[in-house]
């Protein structure tokens, strides 16, 4: 079975990608998201990906890598985009950012590939997401698994097994210059 270094943006967005991910390769779930604010904030999102992993029934068994976190990586390549709406310039960078760093530990960690949950959003570009991935995926020499995982009912699914599973689900995508 292949590996896959799974990038998780949050718990709710990792479960139907699990569930759909998981009979096929041994997923590891890459918690690396510099871009949440406030710290209380990350804790929610972590405490709730933690969640996932270990009540959600999978096909096979899933691990964890959980990066520390540090909004510093994330405020580098911001900078003079606080007014950036979303899907703008801010989020390409903050895509880019959380999906060189996958690809990166992708390699040194031995993955056959790597991936995103970010796709599953209805408030997320997949194409854009995806061009980026596979650009990483070819500068660092690993595999991008290109996906578009809203698509048959994938966010409604994602929504539907968060509840089941008593996730807390965020209200903005998790930078300062997105909270509500």
């Amino acid at each position: 079975m292949k590996t896959l270094l799974l990038h998780s943006c949050c718990g709710p967005c990792s479960t139907v990608v699990l569930e759909r991910l998981s009979a096929e390769f041994a997923v590891t779930v890459f918690f690396y998201n510099p871009n949440i604010y406030p710290d209380a904030e990350y804790e929610k999102r972590l405490k709730a990906q933690k969640k996932v992993i270990a009540e959600m029934e999978t096909a096979g068994p899933v691990k964890w890598i959980i990066e520390p976190h540090d909004t510093a990586e994330f405020d580098a390549v911001s900078v003079g985009l606080e007014s950036e709406p979303e899907r703008g310039v801010r989020c390409e960078r903050c895509f880019a950012l959380r999906l060189n760093e996958t690809a990166r530990q992708a390699v040194e960690l031995g993955f056959d590939q790597f991936a995103t949950t970010l796709s599953v959003s209805p408030h997320k570009d997949a194409g854009l997401i995806n061009q980026i991935g596979l650009v990483f995926g070819l500068t660092c020499g690993v595999e991008y698994l290109s996906a578009d995982f809203k698509k048959q009912n994938g966010y409604r699914r994602s929504v539907e097994l968060s509840k089941t599973l008593g996730l807390y689900r965020q209200s903005y995508c998790g930078c300062r210059w997105t909270m509500e």
